[in-house]
């Protein structure tokens, strides 16, 4: 489920609300972009005197999307995969903790996320140019290696195993969430409190708009964009702060084969994309990596069953926007959303879902 490694399908527009500025906060921030993971990627830093922050959450990177990325030089992940039904292999901390969460989230999906899903991924290769529709003898036999449950982690070894050959890991659909809070973790070594991070679409707003005061701190105003318009059309706005939103839609990367499009966000029980009333859907949540990895285990629900299953979390909110053109919201953003009304979207009412 290699997701988003160009520009999102939604791109959250930040908007600063507020009357005065905090004091050594800065008006115009100090910021680093890079093109990195297939995406342009970019840090904003509001504290006055932390311009040095940039350099290292940049560093970090590159370093840790080196370690994760399928198909790159040096990647311990493709050292595993290349491994695969052979050996364990020893992963550096980071590689292994990513492993452990993803994993987690693929028993708590019931599978609708799967770590294993790498054989499904690279045999439709959608986003590159090699990308095309597999036969259907393909995908059954490429969906035979796509089971979480066979990836066998040993924590006191930090190894992990594929237990039989030609299994792959694919951690595109948690990556960038898990790079971005490792971002957050250089920025805070640094004291910055004031921030902004995007990995192409994964943000996180550090502490609150540069524009509030400390008596009367105002949050980030966050902007979602509509994924059937040009860029910076948003649907509407939430309020965030020290919070992440991932975003992940249909739309964002496909291939059209005989007048059909096919998505990137797979199915791995039938090797074929998710079909079901969702457009797009949008995770508001405090660690980036659980707003990645929900962002793709609630498209394999629907949106009535996704909405309950958010519900039920402690911490996590979530947009989703259906392909009749109607939003949805989960129970904590009912009193904060604001629908753009020139967005010609609608609220939908979850009790009208099939």
């Amino acid at each position: 489920m290699r997701k988003k490694w160009f520009f999102s399908f939604i791109l959250l527009l930040l908007l600063l609300t507020g009357c005065q500025q905090k004091q050594q906060v800065l008006q115009d921030p100090y910021e680093k972009d890079d093109f990195l993971m297939g995406t342009y990627v970019k840090i904003k830093v509001y504290d006055e005197g932390k311009k040095d922050a940039l350099a290292p959450a940049i560093a970090r990177i590159k370093d840790l999307a080196g370690r994760i990325t399928v198909n790159q030089k040096g990647s311990e992940v493709d050292k595993v995969n290349e491994n695969a039904g052979i050996k364990p292999v020893k992963v550096s901390k980071e590689v292994f903790e990513l492993a452990e969460r993803a994993y987690q989230m693929s028993a708590d999906s019931d599978g609708g996320f799967d770590l294993a899903i790498g054989p499904i991924t690279s045999l439709w290769h959608i986003g590159f140019d090699d990308a095309r529709k597999p036969s259907q003898a393909e995908i059954d036999q490429a969906l035979q290696l796509v089971d979480y449950r066979q990836v066998k982690l040993d924590k006191k070894a930090q190894t992990i195993y594929l237990e039989k050959a030609g299994m792959k890991l694919d951690f595109g659909a948690i990556a960038k969430g898990f790079i971005t809070d490792e971002v957050v973790k250089v920025l805070k070594k640094y004291k910055v409190t004031t921030a902004i991070v995007d990995l192409g679409g994964n943000v996180y707003v550090l502490g609150d708009s540069p524009r509030g005061t400390a008596k009367n701190p105002v949050p980030w105003n966050v902007g979602i964009q509509d994924p059937n318009q040009a860029r910076n059309v948003i649907v509407g706005t939430v309020p965030a702060a020290n919070e992440t939103l991932v975003t992940s839609g249909i739309y964002e990367r496909y291939l059209k084969v005989d007048g059909k499009i096919y998505h990137h966000l797979f199915d791995p029980h039938t090797g074929y994309p998710f079909d079901n009333d969702i457009a797009g859907v949008t995770i508001v949540a405090k660690k980036s990596e659980d707003g990645d990895a929900l962002s793709t285990a609630v498209f394999s629900m629907g949106t009535k069953r996704g909405l309950s299953y958010i519900d039920h979390l402690a911490g996590v909110e979530a947009i989703f926007v259906t392909k009749d053109d109607k939003i949805y919201l989960s129970s904590g953003l009912k009193k904060t959303f604001e629908l753009e009304k020139k967005s010609g979207y609608k609220m939908g009412d979850p009790q009208e879902l099939k």
